[in-house]
């Protein structure tokens, strides 16, 4: 525009050599070796590693080197100390405290039936132990208060300091009482017994089998039902006659009346038949009764008492008796 002035050219001339600056026309009076084309500018040659270098990398591989056979040998290690497991069955790892918990808190399942809870150190279980199948114990087994077995079977020997037994106690074999044996109530014993020596204050045998001395320091006292008895023809008008004892031993009482005749004074029946014809043993008690001419006829199921003479009349006899099989 004809109104601009020379003052506002020049700034913009001054901003020009913010410009990139033209690369200078070469002049044409240069020298010959200059008019050739420049050559293309050659690499800078690499520099040679020095001996640090080679050093350095040598001894990487060798660090690299030596870690590994440290590793390989503390693999060697721990696979050798790691016991080696004999048995079949797979035990379980350490119970964490998150699973001791549980066992604590309620009803946890561990493992399966095919694994085993291998427990290294001592254990105490404050609550009951319930075992549900067979219990099995490699060791002693040590009871410090009261054990309660509702059944227990014994295959070999057991030892036991005092043992209660409440219900029946069944032994299918032998047993060898070493100490004193105490029974507070009845024993019964079915089969056979053989005592070294027995001490009892009262013994009641159903059938008594003794094979050697039968020695008794005291008195034989016999008991049982008294036999009957009824009159014969001996006691004479009037007579009577009265048993006192049992089948084993008793006495007779005879009161003759007006007139007896010889015979039968008395005849007794046992209350216990015997298997065969026992041995009656007669004593007459009194010089009266031993006068008498008296005679016994017996069987398995009672004895009579007999004069082969007239007794005395109004007279009092008495005889005693033993009965034995």
């Amino acid at each position: 525009m004809p109104d601009d002035k020379p003052e506002d050219k020049k700034p913009a001339q001054e901003a020009a050599p913010a410009a990139a600056p033209a690369t200078p026309a070469e002049p044409e009076s240069l020298d010959i070796r200059q008019n050739t084309a420049a050559p293309a500018a050659a690499p800078a040659p690499a520099k040679k590693a020095g001996p640090l270098t080679s050093i350095r990398k040598i001894v990487n591989i060798y660090t690299i080197v030596f870690v590994l056979v440290v590793l390989a040998g503390a693999a060697v290690v721990i696979v050798s100390i790691k016991p080696t497991k004999t048995d079949k069955t797979t035990p379980l790892g350490k119970l964490t405290d998150t699973q001791l918990s549980q066992l604590k808190s309620n009803s946890t399942l561990v493992g399966d039936p095919k694994q085993t809870l291998d427990i290294q150190s001592s254990t105490i279980l404050e609550g009951q132990v319930l075992a549900r199948s067979d219990l099995n114990v490699a060791g002693s087994l040590k009871v410090g208060g009261s054990l309660s077995l509702p059944s227990i079977t014994i295959a070999g020997s057991a030892n036991f300091a005092q043992a209660g037994v409440s219900g029946p106690l069944s032994v299918g074999g032998d047993t060898n009482l070493q100490g004193q044996l105490t029974v507070q109530k009845n024993l019964n014993v079915t089969g056979s017994a053989s005592f070294g020596s027995l001490s009892v204050s009262s013994l009641s045998v159903t059938s008594l089998q003794v094979k050697n001395d039968f020695s008794i320091s005291k008195h034989i006292v016999t008991s049982g039902g008294t036999p009957g008895h009824s009159g014969g023809t001996a006691l004479g008008s009037g007579g009577t006659a009265s048993v006192s004892g049992s089948d084993t031993a008793g006495t007779v009482n005879i009161n003759t009346g007006g007139s007896p005749p010889a015979g039968i004074f008395v005849t007794l029946s046992f209350s216990q038949h015997f298997a065969t014809t026992p041995h009656v043993v007669i004593t007459p008690v009194g010089s009266a009764s031993g006068s008498l001419q008296y005679y016994v006829n017996r069987d398995a199921s009672g004895f009579s008492i007999g004069v082969s003479s007239p007794p005395p009349a109004s007279s009092n006899f008495a005889f005693d008796y033993i009965v034995i099989q």
